[in-house]
């Protein structure tokens, strides 16, 4: 045990900073460069038996955007401020071939204290629940299941779903809990008016953990073109997302009750970042599109930074942990300040 060390539920991580699914993950190589950052789990890009999902891959492509929504080159150092756009696909692998290499990325992540965690996007229930069997069977760990992911309803119909109805999460939940005993995370969406009701469902149907939360879909016209960059709708974070993210887990762990271990994704770009998710009662931190756009490193230098931040606070991990959220007050707590709007007033 270290002052990194992390809980969720009966699942111990060496540290909170975990390397999230995406093209970062989609080889056995970009796994390897991942776990050989220190990260405590890596998150294989995911899998569906979809056809359609698979071929969406063909059609992937991004563009990473300055504050003013400018292109910047892709040169692996991005601004902090810079933001993702884009859209992609599934694994174009045989689930079989795909496990079977997970399987042997997960063999050699024991050796380094850490995890190599399959993830599934929903696609048909019954198939999905028969992969979840076969991956518990296979020996893999811990198993994340996306019914969050922002390019849901602008993928071919059935080709990924995205789930905002809380029985029907609950539902999907409690299927894929029969089917397996491995620590269950569900990745939920952010397009929600009610995210701590889909993360209070996926609980009620046996979930381990949530995630919290997928991109957003967005839309922007190019400026010198004039038509919609990229030529469609676009799944968009950046670091303008953490404050979202981080006040839904604030909200969801006063609901839940802070023994339920909550996963933050969308808006970290560096190891303070996970520090602010964690105050906020994220147990772990899911990083993706940093590392996408920045490199494996990315995922070390913030281990390093939190590592200190924890240091000097002169604690731990598990004694921080949502430390911020639980002295969160109403508007109607705090104490009257007349006049003060006349400070910032114009002159």
């Amino acid at each position: 045990m270290t002052r990194l060390t992390t809980t969720l539920g009966q699942l111990t991580l060496k540290n909170p900073v975990i390397c999230g699914a995406g093209e970062q993950t989609m080889t056995a190589a970009a796994i390897r460069a991942a776990l050989d950052t220190g990260a405590g789990a890596v998150v294989a890009k995911s899998t569906n038996e979809s056809a359609a999902a698979k071929a969406q891959l063909d059609k992937t492509d991004y563009v990473l955007l300055d504050a003013q929504w400018n292109p910047l080159p892709w040169d692996f150092n991005p601004p902090a401020d810079a933001s993702l756009f884009g859209r992609s696909g599934l694994v174009q692998r045989d689930f079989g071939d795909w496990l079977d290499e997970l399987v042997q990325l997960d063999h050699y992540a024991r050796t380094l204290d850490a995890y190599v965690i399959p993830s599934l996007i929903l696609s048909d229930l019954e198939q999905c629940a028969d992969y979840a069997r076969q991956i518990e069977q296979a020996g893999l760990r811990v198993l994340e299941l996306n019914i969050g992911a922002p390019h849901g309803e602008e993928a071919a119909k059935g080709a990924i779903v995205l789930e905002r109805g809380a029985e029907r999460i609950e539902a999907i939940v409690r299927r894929i809990r029969q089917a397996t005993t491995l620590p269950l995370w569900i990745k939920l969406t952010g397009q929600s008016e009610d995210v701590v009701g889909l993360a209070q469902a996926a609980r009620r149907g046996g979930a381990d953990s949530v995630v919290m939360m997928g991109r957003f879909m967005g839309f922007l016209p190019d400026l010198d073109s004039g038509l919609p960059l990229l030529g469609t709708s676009a799944a968009i974070g950046g670091s303008w997302a953490l404050p979202l993210t981080a006040r839904w887990l604030m909200l969801t762990r006063k609901a839940m009750a802070d023994d339920y271990p909550l996963i933050a994704t969308n808006g970290a770009r560096t190891g303070l970042d996970v520090a602010r998710f964690l105050l906020a009662g994220a147990s772990a931190t899911e990083m993706t599109s940093a590392v996408f756009t920045g490199g494996y490193g990315v995922l070390e230098k913030a281990i390093a930074e939190l590592d200190d931040y924890v240091a000097r606070r002169g604690s731990t991990v598990a004694q921080l942990l949502g430390s911020a959220a639980d002295q969160v007050q109403t508007y109607q707590q705090q104490t009257s300040r007349p006049g003060w709007w006349e400070r910032f007033a114009p002159k």
